[in-house]
Formats: C-alpha cells, structure tokens, sequence
C-alpha cells in the first residue's frame, strides 16, 4: 500500500508549484493535523485518494468548515482494506482551547477507544497529532508527547505510529523514522513523507481475528 502523511506545514511542491510526481500511484493520504481545509481538499481532488485527518491544536476552523472529501477518524478505529487506523489527535494542553489534553485526559480517551479496539482485535496504525513522550518530542509543555502513548503501542504493537506537531522548520535534527522499543515505527509527518505498508503489515480485509467484527464484514459485503 502506497501512503503519504502530511502535517504542520503545507509543502510547496504540493500546494504552490503542484509537482504530480509526488502524489503519483498512492491508495491513502493520512494528515496528522495542523493543515488548513483547502489544502486537504486540494491534496484528495489532485492525488484522486481517500485522505483520513486527525486535528491537530490549530484546527479549531474544522468547526465551521471541515475538509470536504476528507474523513475525520478522531477517536475511532478506521478499516482502510484491512488498515486498521486508530486516530488521536490533539497536543498537550498549554494553555485554554480546543484540541489539546493532559496527559490523564488523553489516558481517558484511549480507555473509552479500547472497547472499539478490542472490537478489531487490535490496530495496525496510530494516526496521532503529537508524538509519543520521549521519542521525538521536546521538553517545553507545547511541544511535549503524550506518555500514555508509548503504553499504548507497547501492549497492541502496531507496525506503525504516524505523528506530526515537531516540525522540519524548527531546525531538529531528529531521524524522520525511529523504533519504538515496542518494534513499532514512528514517523514524524511534518510537510510530507511518502512511504510503503506491505501486505504483511496488516490483515487481509475481514481477516482480523476477531470473528464478530469479521463475521460482520462478511455480511455487509453480501448486501
């Protein structure tokens, strides 16, 4: 499966000077949040691909005016063809508004998610806005990851955690990709980075072990 996230930062090549190389043969476009409406509206009409968000602190316009054609996967598990996509958006809380938590309100969120999780026995991707406490994040409150999120993909291991909120422009010498402990994938998303997920990465459609959830999509796929 052929992916690009994008976050923070729109790309020029992909919004100024719209180079169609770049979003050539993809099947998803994934935002880790911080991206104005137009640009994710622009990026799913020009790549002609699902693109699935999740807010970052600067998308209190999504009230009024969500990306059209996109889909808002806060606080769900989306099935993409056997992809199973937990999304988290959101950064520490640093000050009053929307689209930031402490660490036990994002502790809350993920206990409310694991009935949805349990549901698809498992997930294979984390779609979040910031990273995970201690691995590519910073020590100012702003800029801090989320410690509840290194539990969390140490107990399910998905093959890949996708965040943005650090961004390229802050002169970080960070590695775009690291390795949890957990053997899970991190990947800073800020502007773009292209990238494949193969077969072996997640179960076939309506394979997932869970045979509730599996028996289910049986069944929707007669009607």
């Amino acid at each position: 499966m052929n992916v690009m996230v994008v976050a923070d930062e729109p790309a020029m090549a992909l919004w100024d000077y719209y180079d169609a190389r770049i979003t050539a043969g993809l099947d998803l476009i994934l935002s880790c949040g911080d991206l104005r409406p137009e640009y994710l509206e622009f990026l799913v009409t020009m790549a002609n691909c699902p693109l699935l968000y999740v807010r970052g602190n600067h998308d209190g316009i999504y009230d009024s005016r969500p990306p059209e054609g996109c889909v808002d996967i806060d606080d769900t598990v989306y099935d993409f063809h056997g992809l199973r996509i937990l999304g988290l958006g959101g950064s520490m809380r640093y000050r009053p508004g929307g689209d930031m938590y402490s660490e036990r309100e994002m502790e809350s969120r993920i206990r409310r998610m694991r009935r949805r999780i349990a549901m698809k026995n498992g997930f294979d991707l984390l779609l979040a806005h910031a990273p995970a406490r201690g691995f590519g994040d910073l020590e100012d409150l702003p800029h801090r990851g989320f410690a509840c999120f290194n539990s969390l993909i140490e107990q399910y291991r998905p093959a890949y955690m996708l965040y943005g909120h650090i961004h390229a422009s802050y002169g970080m010498s960070a590695a775009r990709e690291t390795l949890h402990p957990s053997g899970t994938r991190l990947i800073n998303g800020s502007g773009y980075y292209r990238f494949q997920i193969g077969d072996g990465e997640y179960p076939r459609e309506g394979k997932t072990g869970s045979a509730l959830y599996d028996l289910y999509l049986a069944l929707k796929k007669r009607n």
